[in-house]
């Protein structure tokens, strides 16, 4: 194993812990407790924290008001709402913006409100929408959307993964609702105010996004960036510790400290992991790996369950692929991490003499990311076969 982690392909800026959560044993261990880029692994941290702080079991609420002739749409954090009619099987559009037009124009119409002017009420996530180290080809590029409260589809202007995202989602989402109302027989004014409701205003409607737990596997089997950092800021909000990015980093790390996870060496920029100016060290990863694999880690299953399976799913579906590399199939679940120069991998597998073991590496100047990919794959293998015994 010492061979496979002197590759040049990862470069001389290199993490590497392998532990067995059972015992507590760090089977390897290298560079452990320096901090270094991590990419999307943070999102273990972050989603991590978002099932501590949140519950598994919490969902989301976008809601409308009513005052006068005046509704808001009041965004609570949902990123991936539906244009359509709530889909309970789903995670995006598990709430629809079209049900909750349904119910809004239902309680208006019985209290004989024909005409009303839609306002945004996006105000729960504060500050910039942009984290430090975004650039605005990430948006065009479709890596994630400036973050608002409430959102269709994580700001995706068409299907799929990495498509262009809109640049204020939130006032996107809120035009599709009123184009929903109207196709519900409610008069709509054009223009859409940002404005906070009255304390006295009344619930119209309310749809309910998918569970946390469901977003957490979304978001690491997609490597959701938008997701992540709108899950981030609910822990932030959830904690009192505002609802900034600059509060995402901190709270997140604060929520596991508490869990005993240590985090001296760790700064986070933003919740995903796509800013640069994040520095983990690879220790961090596999402790949460590990809590969320004990016995008190109950709460956390849904970071492990929603890591891609080697050759199967998510970002792994297509690595692991050659004969060598087969048997790790099914065997490694982790998490991925790219950026300019920055590779990583984070997560679970079950070794040659049956051990469930958890391990991250983590490599910050890798000369060719195709590469350090391959690498990574062949360290995880290497992993699976040998049993580490003699690592």
């Amino acid at each position: 194993m010492s061979k496979l982690m002197a590759s040049k392909d990862l470069g001389k800026s290199v993490s590497v812990d392998v532990l067995d959560p059972l015992t507590g044993e760090h089977l390897l261990s290298r560079s452990a407790a320096d901090a270094r880029t991590p990419a999307s692994t943070a999102k273990l941290l972050t989603t991590a924290a978002a099932l501590s702080a949140l519950g598994a079991h919490a969902t989301l609420p976008t809601t409308a008001l009513g005052d006068g002739e005046t509704v808001y749409l009041v965004g609570g954090g949902d990123v991936l709402l539906g244009a359509g009619k709530s889909d309970e099987d789903a995670v995006v559009g598990h709430a629809g913006l079209a049900t909750l037009a349904e119910q809004t124009a239902s309680a208006l119409k019985a209290a004989g409100t024909t005409s009303v002017t839609v306002a945004l009420d996006d105000g729960l996530f504060e500050g910039s929408p942009m984290a430090p180290g975004w650039a605005q080809s990430d948006v065009t590029n479709g890596y994630v959307a400036p973050l608002y409260s409430v959102e269709i589809s994580a700001g995706r202007l068409k299907e799929g993964n990495y498509v262009p995202r809109s640049k204020d989602p939130g006032m996107a989402a809120a035009q599709v609702f009123a184009k929903a109302l109207a196709h519900e027989g409610i008069k709509v004014a054009r223009k859409i105010p940002r404005e906070d409701p009255p304390q006295a205003s009344t619930r119209l409607g309310e749809v309910r996004s998918a569970s946390v737990g469901d977003q957490v596997e979304f978001t690491l089997d997609h490597s959701d960036n938008t997701v992540a950092e709108a899950l981030g800021r609910l822990v932030a909000i959830e904690r009192g510790e505002g609802a900034t990015f600059a509060d995402t980093g901190p709270a997140v790390l604060a929520e596991l400290a508490e869990h005993d996870v240590a985090v001296e060496g760790a700064t986070l920029a933003d919740g995903s992991g796509l800013s640069a100016e994040s520095r983990i060290p690879v220790q961090t990863l596999t402790a949460v790996l590990a809590l969320a694999a004990g016995d008190d880690g109950t709460d956390l299953r849904p970071m492990l369950t929603g890591m891609p399976i080697a050759g199967v799913s998510g970002t792994l579906s297509e690595r692991f692929e050659s004969a060598a590399e087969s048997g790790s199939t099914g065997l490694v679940r982790a998490k991925t991490g790219t950026l300019s120069g920055v590779s990583s991998l984070a997560g679970t597998l079950v070794d040659a003499d049956g051990r469930y073991l958890v391990f991250a590496v983590m490599a910050d100047r890798v000369p060719s990311t195709a590469a350090a990919r391959e690498a990574l794959d062949r360290f995880a293998n290497g992993l699976v076969g040998c049993g580490c015994s003699d690592s």
